[in-house]
């Protein structure tokens, strides 16, 4: 990405307005978000996209879907055939609807319960923005750092991950950059869909385990 890019949404967004995922995503703003068509057909879209960038070598593929939601992503990516795990923090997106099937797991997606090299992939859609989202709070850059960490632990050799989110400003960008390089062996890169619209712009981060 190049350093004469800038962005900088000046809207308050959920993220920016609530202390805690758990303090937006509940009663009638869970159920919405769960039962919306609308975002149902985006994450479908951003995961497809999310898929183009990782280029799997392999179509049948084990999957976490991290920050799963109500499983709109998983759901997706088990009826292309690969094996999904779903994992979120907030139980009551788990039990909306069945998905059994998904093995889902409730769990802090900074501190996933896995062992080493189980991934081949893990793709995060519209959650990474929750976890950081304020280059001054030095708890989120710790949880960013565990997270990473993490990733980068359970993913196989030459694993990916591939998160999709909506940072506040290039600020973040630099910030979660330089956090990955400084405390990963991660390999990659930020790539921005639609850079200069800020209705359509879609960026994305994608990881290689090397």
């Amino acid at each position: 990405m190049s350093d004469d890019y800038y962005f900088s949404i000046k809207r308050k967004r959920p993220e920016e307005l609530y202390e805690s995922v758990l303090d937006y995503f509940k009663n009638d703003t869970l159920s919405s978000y769960a039962k919306s068509k609308s975002i149902m057909r985006i994450q479908r879209k951003i995961t497809l996209r999310a898929l183009e960038i990782m280029e799997l070598k392999e179509n049948h593929c084990l999957i976490l879907d991290a920050g799963c939601g109500p499983g709109f992503v998983a759901i997706y990516l088990n009826e292309l055939g690969h094996k999904t795990i779903a994992l979120d923090i907030i139980s009551d997106f788990l039990n909306f609807y069945d998905i059994k099937d998904l093995n889902p797991i409730l769990a802090d997606m900074c501190y996933p319960p896995f062992q080493p090299n189980i991934f081949n992939a893990i793709i995060s859609i519209s959650a990474l923005q929750w976890i950081y989202k304020d280059s001054d709070l030095e708890k989120k850059r710790l949880e960013l750092i565990g997270l990473f960490k993490s990733f980068y632990s359970i993913l196989k050799p030459n694993g990916k991950a591939v998160f999709q989110f909506y940072p506040k400003n290039k600020a973040i960008l630099d910030d979660i950059g330089n956090i990955i390089a400084e405390n990963t062996k991660f390999k990659g890169n930020f790539i921005i869909d639609n850079p200069n619209n800020p209705k359509k712009r879609k960026i994305f981060l994608i990881l290689k385990k090397e």
